[in-house]
């Protein structure tokens, strides 16, 4: 994501994506910095503008029902008996790799870190949730690993993975999204997407294409955990997809993982209890290669402030958006 000035004649200069940047890596960090402020200003404005609009509507007779069909006709789709099986996908030439990625990535989370000099360093640390990163590079490249820890109140796994999850909600909690397509339905549980991400001068814009999985885990629940669910992301080349770095967007390579555990005090179960008996814990594993040229410091810089009000940000609009609905396991 560096930056070379070339210029053209006495007065003009084109500012373009490239190995051999002159900018010094402060005013790129600071010009990124800035667009993404920005974007969460927005953002704030357009949650304000939407609990206006919600809270004027519940004023007026006949208004309360008016969640969307989309969010209706999705929760229906999830009531299905077999949905986070993974038996509608199954058929799908998709399916061996998105079984084994999730079965590697599940793996993964549930080992702890710092443990065993695995080279994990705590780069947040705000109550509840820890931040983890692991420093890699593959050809000058930041990919470094990143693995969340973070316990809310409220909500269940199920509810956090279903908003992590289904499109319809994404453009609400993740801010820097342009567009979301849906290049293939596989299954109920079984998306694969195509995301076009805003661009955030002076970084050319990005993209990404990647299958997304919800499922329900069954096997080796930790003590005490009521239920279990994850949602997987993992980045695909299949040739039946839009290819990569076609046109103005760079292609960003992902894996992500958001394996989440509901747990109920002792006495309680799914029937008998209420929103404030419920603990959710959340562990979050990441691994992306942004794709062009990106100053390693600038990066982790970025990650460094991104990544926890990304998860307070997600977590806190899954915990509004279940408070006054019924319990989802």
């Amino acid at each position: 994501m560096s930056i070379s000035l070339i210029k053209h004649g006495e007065d003009r200069m084109i500012i373009e994506e490239g190995p051999h940047s002159t900018i010094p890596e402060d005013e790129f960090f600071d010009a990124v910095e800035t667009g993404l402020d920005k974007i969460e200003e927005d953002r704030q404005l357009r949650v304000r503008l939407k609990y206006q609009s919600q809270q004027s509507q519940i004023s007026n007779a006949g208004s309360v029902h008016s969640t969307g069909n989309l969010e209706a006709e999705d929760e229906i789709s999830q009531q299905a008996e077999d949905f986070g099986t993974g038996a509608q996908a199954q058929s799908h030439k998709l399916w061996p790799e998105i079984d084994r990625i999730c079965t590697e990535q599940l793996t993964q989370a549930r080992q702890g870190v710092g443990e065993d000099g695995n080279g994990w360093q705590l780069f947040a640390d705000e109550g509840e949730m820890k931040m983890y990163r692991r420093e890699e590079e593959v050809d000058g490249m930041v990919i470094d690993p990143l693995k969340s820890c973070h316990v809310v109140k409220g909500v269940t796994a199920r509810e956090m993975c279903h908003y992590f999850f289904d499109p319809a909600y994404r453009n609400d909690w993740e801010t820097t999204l342009e567009d979301v397509q849906i290049v293939d339905n596989v299954a109920p549980d079984t998306l694969v997407f195509l995301q076009t991400y805003k661009r955030i001068w002076p970084a050319s814009q990005r993209d990404a294409l990647f299958w997304s999985h919800m499922r329900r885990i069954t096997d080796n629940l930790d003590v005490g955990a009521n239920d279990t669910w994850i949602v997987c992301n993992h980045s695909n080349q299949n040739e039946e997809y839009p290819p990569a770095n076609q046109g103005k967007c760079v292609r960003i390579y992902l894996t992500v993982i958001l394996v989440c555990q509901t747990y109920l005090p002792p006495g309680k179960d799914s029937k008998t209890a209420t929103r404030d008996d419920l603990t959710c814990k959340i562990t979050y594993c990441s691994t992306v290669n942004p794709g062009g040229w990106a100053p390693a410091t600038v990066l982790r810089a970025i990650y460094k402030k991104e990544y926890p009000k990304f998860l307070k940000r997600f977590t806190g609009y899954v915990i509004d958006q279940c408070k006054a609905r019924p319990i989802m396991y």
